[in-house]
This record gives structure tokens, C-alpha cells and sequence, in this order.
């Protein structure tokens, strides 16, 4: 089914659409908030709430851009959210304008998998990863990124080279930090 047929039918609230479009888009997304989140529980959550405001505001889809990129649209915004309201990362998921040291440009001679990468990426601290995954993997400008977490232009800027500071200093120390899945079963 092609996914203007596909909008319309899970618009007439049909069961058989609403699967099919889940089924579509469910692995990507889910990709998407395991980055946001520190464990797969908290992503299933997260992806079970996004899918539930897909489905409620799929009439705001204007056939204009890509499916797949409005409901990843829907997907980070809920998985921010998420962060914000849930005690284990609220605590975390602070901003501050410490001015940081420079930054070498220079990218560490390691190989990495992306899965190694993404695991590394999860062990930062909730405010850092949040901003590291806008901007570096989604793609969002440090004035896009302020505006949505309602914090200044700077402190996204700031809290990004943080998280690559941390990151760069993991790749040259090899010293990758042990996967804890500690926000599971909350």
C-alpha cells in the first residue's frame, strides 16, 4: 500500500493500517529512541507513546516531506519529552554556561562500529547525549535545538562540545565506558 493510502485508512481509524504503518516504521524509530534513552525498556516506551502521537496527529501530515522523516519528527520530540518528565533523567537532563576549554578539530585515529559508537554516546550524561544526538545525528542547528529544549543557543553549543570532549577523550584514552543499563525497571 502506498503511504498516502496508508495515511488515509489509519485517518478512518482502521486497524489494518494503523498495523501496517507501525510495522513500516517501528525498527527505525525504535533506533531512534534507544539513541535518546539509556535502556531498551525506556525506548519501548518511548516508541509506544510516540506511535500513539503519530496516530493522534497524523492529520497535521501534509503529504509535503517524507513519512518516515515527520514521524522521526514526532519520535525525538517525544523522546525529549520523556527525558524531561521522568525522574531518572530529569535529575540529569540539566543545562549550564560553564565556559569549556578548547577543543582539538582533530578527529582520534580509532575504528569504531557504529554500534560501539551508539553504545558510547548512551553512556554520556542525559543533557550531553540529548544535544550530541540532535545535532550531530539529527541534524538540528544549536538555535533549533535551544528553542525546542528551552535553553539559550549557547548552552547547546556549549553542551555539544562537552559531549565531544568526552567522546574524543574516551576514543584517545581507549577507555570506553562500561554499558550500564542503570534506569531499567524503574
Amino acid at each position: 500500500m502506498d503511504e498516502k493510502r496508508l495515511v488515509k485508512d489509519c485517518l478512518k481509524c482502521m486497524p489494518v493500517a494503523q498495523r501496517q504503518l507501525y510495522d513500516r516504521f517501528a525498527a527505525q524509530m525504535m533506533a531512534v529512541c534507544y539513541r535518546y534513552t539509556k535502556s531498551i525498556k525506556d525506548a519501548e516506551d518511548v516508541l509506544q507513546e510516540g506511535f500513539v502521537k503519530v496516530y493522534k496527529n497524523l492529520h497535521q501530515y501534509r503529504f509535503e516531506g517524507d513519512l518516515g522523516a515527520w514521524i522521526r519528527a514526532v519520535m525525538v520530540r517525544t523522546a525529549l519529552n520523556y527525558l524531561k518528565k521522568n525522574q531518572p533523567y530529569s535529575h540529569e537532563f540539566t543545562y549550564d554556561d560553564i565556559a569549556l576549554h578548547p577543543v582539538d578539530a582533530e578527529t582520534p585515529l580509532v575504528t569504531l562500529q557504529a554500534k560501539e559508537l551508539a553504545d558510547m554516546i548512551r553512556q554520556l550524561p542525559t543533557g550531553y547525549q540529548a544535544i550530541f544526538n540532535l545535532h550531530a545525528i539529527e541534524g538540528y542547528t544549536h538555535v533549533e535545538i535551544g528553542k525546542m529544549l528551552g535553553i539559550h543557543e549557547g548552552t547547546s553549543r556549549s553542551q555539544y562540545m562537552r559531549a565531544r570532549t568526552l567522546l574524543t577523550s574516551w576514543l584517545e584514552n581507549k577507555t570506553i565506558p562500561v554499558k550500564k543499563e542503570k534506569y531499567a525497571g524503574k
